[in-house]
């Protein structure tokens, strides 16, 4: 299937396509591997100091965050591998215009061109 695609053809796709998919598939191992370090955390005074439980809870916090972190990623891939799916890849999604090739070689679930992604940030 030939689709134009902005500046990248079937083959960049095909190659995108499967970064996309190991990067889902890496997050979602580093997820469960995370898993105990996001669970509640024990207040037992009698087996755990103040300072500990206190890095236990900061800990906590902190793998939570990543967590929040790794399924916003996981949410813009899935979206990337949708937009491959429907033809649509490689669209800026405020402009229409193609995405550089470039900028989906450094970030393949990028949605936005340079030029709208720099207008977002400002």
């Amino acid at each position: 299937m030939d689709v134009w695609t902005g500046g990248v053809d079937d083959t960049d796709i095909r190659q995108f396509r499967q970064r996309l998919l190991n990067l889902q598939a890496e997050l979602q191992a580093v997820r469960a591997a995370s898993e105990e370090a996001r669970g509640t955390v024990k207040l037992d005074q009698t087996s755990v100091g103040r300072l500990s439980r206190m890095d236990a809870l900061q800990g906590q916090a902190m793998s939570q965050e990543q967590e929040r972190r790794r399924e916003l990623e996981l949410k813009k891939i899935a979206a990337a591998l949708r937009r491959i799916e429907s033809g649509e890849y490689g669209d800026c999604l405020r402009c229409g215009e193609a995405i550089a090739a470039a900028r989906l070689e450094l970030d393949p679930a990028a949605t936005l061109c340079i030029d709208c992604a720099s207008a977002a940030e400002s």
